[in-house]
């Protein structure tokens, strides 16, 4: 099976041989893709005339369109949970996380746009007073940019990290060109191909393309904008694109990140607390094999519980069945190919050398020759004071390194190491410690999760990424943030200050929705 690319309002193949899609649980061929030779350029000047049909109808009908869109999606939902376990090697948990999330953003967006009802703009609360006299005042108006939103995707949410982009830029009324990452492309080319035959998306509105995404790059305009979720490597390499071009596009770059959960000291052994962070480590390295972005990658813990905490997450750990994810009793399935293997043991063995093992099989055994699994596994630090790999080196996969520290000082120094992270959890009672957790360590992530015996076992999870928030980081993470509500929307359009009169103003809010920001 060869993938095809929707282009210019039509389903066309690459002319090359294509990369392959494999099964990493036996390591056969499944699919290939390719985009050489499409008119990659005649495919964006069609969207962005797509976009006049978007920005035309108002939030609500956005609205409508994402909750069908949402709803083709849930009707076909069987299908592609056995696509995500075929190219992705998805258990049923891992499956629902990538597909269910989609919808569940698709959804969020869907009522979020309704809320804005029959508006086309955005105008901010409040106005300024420019002159002595008031007759002369300033208001901020959003307008939509008539560009074409590039949408680059990690491989590891073939679902999810492509519909949280698309709706965002449909709620604000640009049409999305896609570019799913070609390793797990399946189900993103299936999901798009069954929204498209469903007939209900004006043309030019959604696009996607399967193979090299690198003429996306070379056609873009000034109103364009690239969201890109992967390696800081493919970043820097987008980023250049940027920097060279005289049409100064938007960029949003979600990139790697070396995320970190930390033990307050205050956390005793079988504490609530205690508990529920082993608990969110050990799904750390099972949940997708460990293949998230924001998934934890180190646990800093008190120098007087490394050995109960280390001991705790590794009862849990050895348990894990690893295998085919299509076993009930499977909790950890393959990497998504043999490259990723390689790259996770690679750098498993970099971090050997500043660390103890505490659990770890390497590849298990008794696996298809063909597969790309690794095992679970859990490190601790040697010493805290001089490893440095552990806060440069991110393994894409079921691994973290648990490191001890003295006095809460040391915890946001080590915290911090990382140079920018999208994610950071605290398991603590104590309101200094968290205090100090957001004052000291809020500036190096996009995101904190303070978790206290009232928010319990009711909080979303370390690395679940909600709508209603944003998602991000500083740093070496990429510096973006998209999510986050009507704060995901500002990237697709331009806020304007409007200086005139009163009645001038009065009268360009008819057509705007007023949010208070």
């Amino acid at each position: 099976m060869k993938l095809e690319s929707y282009v210019s309002g039509k389903w066309v193949a690459g002319n090359g041989q294509g990369r392959p899609l494999v099964n990493p649980t036996i390591g056969d061929v499944i699919a290939t893709a390719d985009a050489n030779g499409i008119d990659v350029a005649g495919g964006l000047a069609f969207a962005r005339k797509g976009g006049v049909a978007l920005r035309e109808m108002t939030f609500a009908e956005r609205g409508v369109l994402l909750k069908e869109i949402a709803n083709i999606l849930i009707a076909n939902r069987d299908t592609y949970e056995e696509i995500a376990r075929q190219n992705s090697g998805n258990t049923k948990l891992d499956a629902s996380i990538d597909i269910d999330g989609g919808i569940g953003t698709l959804k969020y967006y869907a009522g979020l746009a309704s809320r804005l009802g029959d508006a086309h703009q955005i105008v901010e609360a409040g106005q300024d007073q420019l002159a002595r006299e008031p007759v002369f005042f300033s208001q901020h108006f959003w307008t939509t940019r008539p560009g074409v939103a590039v949408q680059i995707n990690a491989f590891n949410f073939p679902s999810w990290g492509m519909w949280e982009k698309i709706a965002v830029a449909t709620m604000a009324g640009v049409p999305s060109f896609a570019k799913p990452a070609t390793a797990t492309a399946l189900l993103s080319f299936q999901m798009m191909k069954d929204v498209i035959e469903a007939d209900l998306v004006p043309a030019g509105v959604l696009n996607i393309l399967c193979g090299n995404g690198e003429a996306l790059l070379e056609n873009l305009g000034p109103m364009d904008s690239i969201a890109f979720t992967g390696s800081a490597d493919t970043g820097h390499h987008i980023k250049s694109y940027q920097t060279g071009a005289q049409s100064g596009i938007r960029l949003n770059i979600e990139a790697d990140s070396i995320n970190a959960t930390v033990l307050g000291p205050d956390v005793v052994v079988g504490s609530p607390l205690f508990d529920l962070a082993v608990k969110e480590v050990t799904k750390a390295v099972s949940v997708k094999a460990g293949q998230l972005c924001t998934n934890i990658r180190r646990v800093l813990v008190p120098k007087n519980l490394i050995e109960e905490f280390s001991a705790a997450v590794a009862d849990k750990v050895q348990n894990l069945k690893v295998g085919d994810p299509s076993s009930e009793e499977t909790r950890v399935g393959p990497l998504i190919n043999k490259a990723q293997q390689a790259d996770a043991l690679s750098k498993i063995e970099l971090l050997s050398k500043e660390t103890n093992v505490v659990i770890s099989a390497g590849v298990p055994a008794d696996v298809y020759e063909g597969s790309s699994f690794v095992a679970p596994t859990v490190l601790v630090c040697k010493d805290a004071k001089e490893a440095t790999a552990i806060h440069e080196i991110e393994v894409f996969g079921p691994c973290a390194t648990i490191i001890s520290y003295e006095g809460f000082d040391q915890a946001i120094d080590l915290g911090a190491r990382a140079k920018g992270s999208l994610a950071l959890s605290l398991f603590s009672n104590d309101r200094d410690i968290q205090s100090a957790a957001y004052c000291d360590l809020g500036p190096w992530h996009g995101r904190l999760l303070m978790v206290d015996e009232q928010v319990g076992k009711n909080h979303t999870g370390h690395s679940i990424v909600m709508p209603q928030c944003v998602h991000g980081g500083p740093g070496r993470a990429g510096n973006g943030e998209e999510l986050g509500g009507l704060r995901g929307v500002r990237f697709h359009m331009q806020r304007s200050a409007i200086q005139s009169s009163p009645d001038c103003l009065e009268e360009l809010k008819k057509n705007a929705a007023e949010v208070a920001l």
